[in-house]
């Protein structure tokens, strides 16, 4: 008679790529059975448009400093190229599986509906899904009501450490069983990339030094392009990547709060996690967002798409410096500030008058910290096309000049501007003839033209916008929107600072 199948229980790692304050793999730790530790690189978001290449290196960094981490427990992450329901199958040729450990994830639609598919699988194989809440987001709200209270509540629980037992893992030799007719991922990456490498431990590398010292000038360097990149915490792609929990990051930043004597960095910076919190917890309740304009009265604006326009944008060849600037950083190291993102995004859909479903995919794709959540609220409040927001159109040459007064930034990422007279790095289109010949620099040869009127294109924006506020879908699609995600205590969300 063959031996029964022993029964475990998986720990599906998505989001969430950490030990501390991982509830999915806590509550595994407090089962009574021995568990694996899975994470699926699945088809499905290696061929999605919003991915790219080096979203799956961080991941895969992030996945090495784990199995560093797990080697004293002598197992790993077991990782694999599959889909989801075809990884769990191949596990459930060995093994019973009982109960599958994750947290909810507000991820993009092929995710959600993946999740619904693995439902259905679940309870045809008797399989127990336990979710857990993920950075105090909540599915299945109908208001924001008791969202802050929750919320807060959540952010001030204890941590879920890390404590296993012996023998509580798959261990190594039983993974390496598994792995023999599944595709392994290869989890080596380059090493000379220039982005942040992903992990638990990097991620606190980035903390402590960003609460030892760093923020002390994070109010005032917020706005700039390059002191930013210094002076602003940079743990957003291991927010976005769950290398951290905000409620870690949030304890250690009220801690410090409380020894410092100039507590508006910090309380800043503090704020500023509630309000990634607040808008994640936004597109959970409004995932149509991820195509289409969350207010309904904006569908029917109608732009006239510019293959050329588009493709001076992504390239950094628009002929205005800061928003060149802003996109060659952005691709070549992953990060650019929140600023430049809002002028690249209002730059493209205002100026440019773009639809902003074409940026989406760029801009997703080459930014490091690409948190769905994040990403498409943000990009239609930079759009206009909420109804609630205040319309901000960005004039790149005063951004340039108030955030980058000497063009350091300028220069560093628009070489061919660098010899210029500060003046003209800002704005090279104003140069006479015989300027010019004394720089020897020619606007379209050197550097390109502008390749629009910054100020006619964006009376025209403010003028069809400011009207389209106007029409009575609108307005009834802003008081619905309001209605639904407007907190109770909304001032409470700045009481950090």
């Amino acid at each position: 008679m063959p031996n029964p199948k022993e029964h475990i229980n998986v720990v599906w790692l998505k989001r969430d790529l950490r030990l501390e304050d991982n509830e999915a793999l806590y509550n595994a730790i407090n089962s009574d059975k021995r568990f694996l530790i899975l994470y699926v690189f699945e088809h499905i978001l290696l061929n999605d448009v919003h991915y790219s290449e080096r979203h799956f290196n961080f991941i895969k960094e992030s996945i090495r400093d784990l199995n560093e981490r797990l080697k004293p427990y002598n197992t790993k992450v077991m990782s694999v190229t599959s889909d989801v329901v075809s990884a769990f199958n191949h596990i459930q040729e060995f093994y019973k599986i009982d109960t599958v450990f994750s947290h909810v994830e507000t991820g993009i639609l092929i995710t959600y509906n993946r999740d619904k598919e693995f439902k259905r699988y679940s309870r045809n194989n008797l399989i127990k899904w336990e979710e857990s809440k993920n950075n105090g987001i909540a599915r299945g709200l109908l208001n924001r009501d008791d969202w802050m209270e929750n919320c807060e509540a959540y952010m001030q629980a204890d941590l879920k450490d890390f404590k296993p037992k012996e023998d509580q893992f798959l261990k190594l030799e039983d993974i390496e069983t598994l792995e023999k007719n599944v595709i392994v991922t290869n989890l080596n990456t380059p090493e000379d990339a220039p982005f942040q490498k992903g992990g638990s431990t990097t991620a606190w590398k980035y903390a402590n030094s960003f609460f030892k010292k760093r923020h002390e000038n994070y109010m005032f360097h917020i706005s700039q392009p390059e002191a930013s990149r210094k002076s602003c915490s940079r743990l957003s792609p291991y927010i976005a990547w769950g290398n951290v929990s905000i409620r870690q990051i949030f304890k250690e930043a009220q801690r410090i709060k409380l020894q410092s004597e100039d507590k508006r960095h910090i309380g800043g910076f503090l704020s500023r996690l509630m309000w990634q919190t607040h808008f994640v917890q936004k597109f959970e309740m409004e995932h149509t967002m991820e195509n289409a304009s969350v207010n309904k009265g904006f569908r029917k604006l109608k732009k006239k798409v510019s293959d050329d326009y588009q493709k001076a944008w992504r390239e950094g060849q628009t002929g205005f410096p800061l928003v060149d600037a802003s996109m060659r950083c952005l691709v070549e190291t992953g990060y650019i500030n929140f600023r430049m993102r809002a002028m690249l995004a209002s730059f493209f859909t205002h100026i440019l008058w773009q639809p902003w479903q074409d940026a989406s995919a760029h801009l997703s794709q080459h930014f490091l910290d690409f948190e769905p959540g994040i990403h498409f609220p943000q990009l239609q409040m930079a759009a206009g096309e909420t109804g609630i927001n205040t319309l901000r159109i960005y004039n790149p040459t005063k951004n340039s000049l108030k955030h980058d007064p000497d063009a350091q930034f300028i220069r560093k990422w628009v070489p061919e501007l660098a010899n210029l007279d500060t003046p003209f790095v800002h704005e090279p289109y104003l140069m006479t003839s015989l300027e010019s010949a004394l720089y020897d620099f020619e606007l379209g040869r050197d550097y390109p033209k502008p390749i629009v009127n910054v100020e006619e294109n964006r009376k025209r924006a403010s003028d069809i916008l400011w009207n389209m506020k106007k029409d009575p879908e609108v307005v009834r699609e802003s008081f619905r929107i309001l209605k639904r995600h407007t907190l109770k205590n909304r001032n409470r969300l700045l009481r950090s600072e």
